[in-house]
């Protein structure tokens, strides 16, 4: 009925987590090494040797599952409600979505040794611990239900049987004594479930043992049922009472019914479907009532899956001894269909689910049969829920509720997890008639191995190298009508059972999912996005690339995460779904060290991506220098299409660093562990010093020349750079929430080459490039509210109002909302020329040239050569830029702060070509933006805005 008895028969004694059997490839993704340590753990228990053949520790197993129920109590209502054609196609039905998951179990369990928990355990072990846990306990009511309705189907025979007949009088010498009623069912199902318990808790291993026995006795008396429909002759048998039908004024029904031996008539009437009321319940019977009894007789197909532990060769015996008890099973059912489509006329089947008694060459056997094998089911699933709740308390899905199901006896029995079955079965025992619950049985049992389809299904698709079960007879195709055909009938049987199923192991999804239990199981789901986005970056190709599509791809490096935290989160925000990879580079020689040292450090920066709470992949290199690891991560970086085009780098500077990880991140962080004592992340990043760099480690591990190198190959290899600098100023979190309404944030924009006041173009690929990073940031989510200002630089006898609107147009045929202000400069200006001596000399022929033909050549066709090399290239004049010039224009830039922007997007020149120039060059940079608060120094080296449609 369930797979219950690989729990009950034979490993009772121990406990739901022990490694069974010789591991194979293992299911769970353990190491060798784990696998190892855990056989070392239980060398006593793996000293005993196995004995069980594919006959005892599966075909036994199986059988006895299966037969049970609805091969005595219920055959005869499937022929009698559906007729024989319909019977039989119940059962290709059933057996059809059964085979198809039996495959499934045979592929899964052939491609590594089970533990107990049955379905649960190989659930869990290939779709993760959401999926795992959520149909654990699906299966798991499975069981409770399955037990109750067992008991049911006992005490429905043993009324049958001694139960008085509804005058109340006893006739003379007859043994039918008992009181009969709901309330008398429910006291005896009590009594049954009592002694149930009472086995469990104290002498499991003697039902474990007394299992072969069981089956002989149920192989006897099957012997005997078939026996009696050749050696019985005809008789007429007494009906048991019915429950009166509400608003029925015809004639009663007769209470008599005949049984015909074998005769043409009879099967000819027992051919088509006559659904009637079931007399035990009074409802209307139909083809999904009638299906959801009947396929309880068709569950328990993993029993055997679940004994691997204590079979001789579980690769062997599981495929073999399954599919051998399933045909077994499917052959008797339908035998017995026939027979009694023969022999019994149609108003005996309907009216006396006992009549396999009435008929029996020797009543009493029938009986025998019934309490036995009832009676084993129902033990198996109370016995068979106690380890599947066991193993979900062992395996901590859901934290502290399912701590006291860990308990156990001195024996290793889960004392807790029995009593807790327990109690729920005898809630379940109040529903009070079998037929009630077998729709709800039935769909669990439907959902589960719908999901070990899916677990196989995912096996295969994901292409694991360690999925190689020794079972080849499947394929995906399979799994697909497996869950098909489970799904199908579950809302054929009952839609709103169904529904109200599966959207409670959504729910249980999401809380364990919410509670992020860690496993070492591993995760299908990580095999099968590996796959889909392999197969992906292979189709995206590099060539096909366009500026419409065009989205910033960004290398962020880091020298340190303690003083970086602001800048981290906020480069987040400018990604604009794109590639995000944090960059760090250490120093060192793998030549003279042992092993490599970034392997160690992978974890700490992962929990920083989860703690941050942002969306970034981390590479780590090493190298003999700070330039040639930058080098390595812009040519490595990334896979196929997806490569960082652009690199942000901290600002070379002297400030003093502050270890933001310690003092706000981890206070707010949650906790990644479920050990109470881990309250924060295990970081292991070094400790700051009171100089930091903002791009070397601390100390200055490079100096300005090699940080300005950095800067000019990024641009050599075609990257846009930006430079980042007061951001250990940002924060985040207090920025956004600062702003009470819409419009108090700002984001000021300053696309002018403020080193080449002699060129004020805004227009180039780089001032483009400023604009589209500063519209991306603004459409994201938090800084949706933002204005942007552009600010533009003019001088003295050019036309403000005609600059301001040739950029408000440009702005609008590019979608970029933005107040434009112009600035006067003039002053600035002349201090520059009055350092040059060159006062007179302009260039607004040049400028307005290029403002006039921006129309007609397009935003971003500029020859080689021309003005945005001009404009993008470092002065060479640069030693002669006086520092009265650039504080004036860092004057000008604060001026122009009112309220303060969160965050200004500054001009980056070209770098100069001669490299004894770099050191001047990064000192400008630093009088430019000195106390600007956070800032980014941007250089754009190719198109990303377009008028295009």
């Amino acid at each position: 009925m369930s797979e219950r008895t690989p729990l009950l028969h034979y490993r009772l004694s121990t406990s739901v987590n022990e490694p069974s059997g010789e591991h194979q490839t293992c299911l769970s993704g353990e190491t060798v090494e784990q696998s190892l340590a855990f056989s070392r753990l239980k060398s006593a228990h793996r000293s005993r040797p196995k004995k069980l053949s594919t006959f005892f520790g599966v075909v036994i197993p199986t059988l006895l599952s299966m037969f049970s129920v609805v091969v005595f109590l219920r055959i005869g209502f499937v022929v009698g409600q559906c007729g024989l054609y319909q019977a039989i196609a119940m059962f290709l039905v059933a057996y059809f979505i059964i085979s198809m998951t039996v495959l499934s179990v045979c592929a899964i369990s052939t491609n590594g040794a089970l533990d107990a928990g049955g379905a649960y355990y190989m659930i869990s072990r290939a779709l993760g611990p959401e999926f795992g846990g959520s149909l654990g306990v699906m299966f798991f009511l499975a069981n409770v239900c399955s037990s109750a309705l067992f008991i049911l189907g006992l005490v429905e025979a043993i009324v049958a049987t001694f139960g008085l007949p509804e005058d109340g009088v006893s006739p003379a010498g007859s043994l039918q004594v008992l009181p009969a009623g709901y309330w008398w069912s429910l006291l005896y199902a009590t009594g049954i479930l009592l002694l149930c318990l009472l086995v469990c808790l104290v002498g499991a291993e003697i039902y474990a043992k007394a299992s072969f026995l069981i089956f002989l006795v149920v192989m006897l008396v099957l012997a005997t049922i078939f026996i009696s429909f050749f050696t019985v002759c005809p008789r007429t048998i007494l009906l048991p009472a019915a429950l009166p039908v509400h608003n029925n004024t015809g004639p009663q029904p007769p209470n008599m019914a005949n049984f015909t031996g074998f005769k043409l008539d009879t099967l000819l009437g027992n051919l088509d479907a006559d659904y009637a009321v079931d007399y035990t319940t009074g409802t209307m019977m139909s083809f999904a009532t009638v299906f959801a009894v009947m396929f309880n007789g068709c569950t328990g197909i993993m029993a055997g899956s679940n004994m691997s532990g204590d079979l001789k060769n579980p690769s062997y015996s599981i495929p073999r001894g399954t599919i051998t008890a399933v045909i077994f099973t499917f052959i008797i059912y339908n035998l017995l269909s026939l027979m009694v489509a023969c022999s019994c006329d149609r108003l005996l089947l309907q009216r006396d689910y006992s009549f396999l008694r009435d008929i029996n060459v020797w009543n009493p056997l029938v009986t025998v049969g019934v309490y036995s094998s009832t009676m084993s089911a129902a033990m198996s699933n109370l016995i068979g829920a106690s380890r599947i709740l066991y193993a979900l308390a062992r395996d901590d899905l859901f934290g502290t509720v399912l701590s006291p199901a860990k308990k156990t006896s001195h024996n290793g029995n889960p004392w807790v997890s029995v009593l807790l079955s327990w109690f729920l079965v005898q809630l379940v025992l109040f529903t009070g008639k079998l037929n009630t619950i077998a729709s709800i049985v039935t769909i669990f049992f439907l959902l589960v191995y719908a999901a070990v389809d899916l677990a196989c299904l995912a096996l295969e698709w994901a292409s694991a190298p360690n999925f190689r079960p020794t079972f080849r007879y499947f394929t995906w195709h399979t799994c697909v009508l497996g869950i098909v055909g489970c799904a199908i009938m579950m809302f054929l049987i009952n839609a709103i059972y169904a529904s109200a199923s599966i959207a409670f192991m959504l729910l249980l999804l999401l809380l364990i999912h919410y509670l992020s239990p860690t496993s070492s199981w591993g995760y299908i789901s990580q095999a099968l996005i590996f796959h889909q986005v392999r197969k992906y970056l292979l189709m995206l190709d590099v060539r096909k690339d366009h500026v419409k599509f065009w989205r910033p791809q960004l290398l962020l490096m880091v020298s340190n995460p303690r003083s970086s935290v602001g800048l981290i989160t906020f480069i987040n925000d400018i990604k604009k779904s794109g590639l995000y990879v944090l960059g760090h580079v250490q120093l060192g020689d793998l030549d003279t060290l042992p092993s490599d040292p970034l392997q160690c450090h992978y974890d700490s920066w992962l929990s920083l991506v989860d703690h941050l709470n942002i969306k970034a992949f981390v590479n780590l290199t090493l190298a003999d220098s700070v330039r040639h690891g930058v080098q390595h991560l812009l040519f490595i970086s990334g896979l196929g299409g997806m490569r960082p085009n652009t690199l942000v780098l901290g600002f070379y500077d002297d400030c003093t660093p502050k270890d933001k990880l310690t003092d706000s991140v981890l206070a707010d962080a949650p906790v990644l562990t479920q050990d109470p004592e881990d309250e924060r992340p295990p970081y292991h990043f070094p400790a700051l010093r009171p100089s930091n760099d903002g791009m070397g480690e601390n100390r200055k591990v490079m100096g300005p020349q090699e940080y300005v190198a950095v800067i000019a190959d990024a641009m050599k290899m075609l990257k846009n750079v930006a430079l980042a600098r007061y951001f250990h100023q940002f924060d985040r979190a207090s920025t956004i929430s600062s702003s009470p309404g819409k419009g108090a944030l700002y984001v000021d924009v300053w696309p002018v080459n403020l080193l080449r006041p002699d060129s004020s173009s805004y227009v180039d690929t780089c001032s483009l490039f400023l604009l589209q990073l500063a519209c991306v940031l603004n459409m994201v989510r938090a800084w949706r509210h933002a204005r942007l200002r552009l600010f533009l630089c003019v001088e003295e006898g050019r036309s403000l109002r005609g600059s301001e609107e040739k950029l408000g147009q440009l702005l609008k045929e590019l979608r970029i909302k933005a107040n434009v202000y112009t600035v006067p400069w003039d002053q600035q200006v002349a201090l520059h020329w009055q350092r040059q001596g060159e006062v007179g000399k302009r260039r607004p022929t040049r400028q307005s040239q290029r403002e006039e033909g921006l129309g007609k050549r397009g935003l971003f066709e500029e020859k080689e050569g021309g003005d945005g090399n001009y404009v993008n290239s470092f002065p060479s004049n640069a030693t002669r830029l006086s520092d009265e010039y650039l504080s004036a224009v860092n004057r000008l830039i604060l001026e122009q702060a009112c309220p303060p922007p969160a965050v200004r997007f500054l001009y980056l020149p070209h770098p100069p070509a001669d490299t004894q120039h770099y050191t001047a060059y990064l000192r400008q940079l630093d009088l430019l933006t000195k106390d600007l608060g956070p800032t980014l120094l941007i250089h754009g080296v190719t198109p990303v805005l377009t008028t295009d449609l």
